[in-house]
């Protein structure tokens, strides 16, 4: 529970959410270097948390990662509802998500290659899925509606543009940042409708939700 007046989380939860995005950034570092199965004691020794206290809250590698999987696409969805409340056009909106989410990811690089098709679509799953939709909906809907946004671009292509604008890079955290967001500056050069003329045509069919669906979900589960 927030506290009373300012609705910061209180001491306890405060710590847990420390914790939570220590185990996080450990857990995309030991998987990408050993892969799924690394060993949990692993994750918590380079989180510098002890493992009672990981177990505690994650009593499995699923569990974690099924955390992580939605902590994601919670934050997601907070960056692009805070682009579209606080900037003055849907572009500048799109532009902010993009720098605001890649600004979040440093070195760890993605998850979908990590844990795609390892666990269950879950209704708490499901339920984060929906609301990311929705709000990078709202996004795309906007940039379109103004002419601003190439109109084959669609929002089902967002998640997995940020799976490939960052990938894991052996620099420092800082390094991978700016990497990662002089990428995306020739990407939204190449998303932005020009002034005149007609844009090229993207090579291959648009991203649907229900093939991300496929990549992240175990099968027939």
């Amino acid at each position: 529970m927030g506290d009373t007046y300012t609705g910061k989380p209180r001491g306890r939860r405060r710590e847990a959410d420390r914790n939570d995005a220590r185990l996080f950034q450990a857990a995309r570092e030991v998987f990408a270097e050993r892969g799924w199965d690394a060993p949990v004691s692993e994750i918590a020794r380079r989180a510098g948390i002890g493992m009672g206290s990981l177990y505690r809250r994650y009593p499995s590698k699923e569990l974690l990662a099924q955390r992580m999987r939605i902590a994601g696409m919670e934050q997601l969805v907070a960056q692009a509802r805070t682009a579209l409340a606080e900037e003055p056009d849907p572009w500048t909106a799109l532009v902010r998500f993009f720098r605001d989410a890649l600004a979040d990811q440093g070195a760890g690089g993605p998850l979908l290659p990590l844990v795609g098709g390892r666990l269950p679509a879950t209704d708490e799953v499901r339920a984060a899925a929906d609301r990311l939709r929705a709000a990078l909906d709202d996004l795309v809907d906007g940039a379109h509606r103004e002419g601003v946004l190439r109109p084959d671009f669609t929002s089902a292509d967002i998640p997995l543009l940020l799976e490939h604008l960052t990938p894991r890079i052996p620099v420092t955290s800082e390094r991978a940042t700016a990497l990662h967001l002089r990428y995306l500056d020739l990407v939204l050069t190449g998303l932005r409708t020009p002034d005149t003329g007609r844009p090229t045509a993207l090579h291959g069919p648009a991203t649907q939700w229900a093939e991300l669906r496929e990549l992240w979900n175990a099968p027939g589960r």
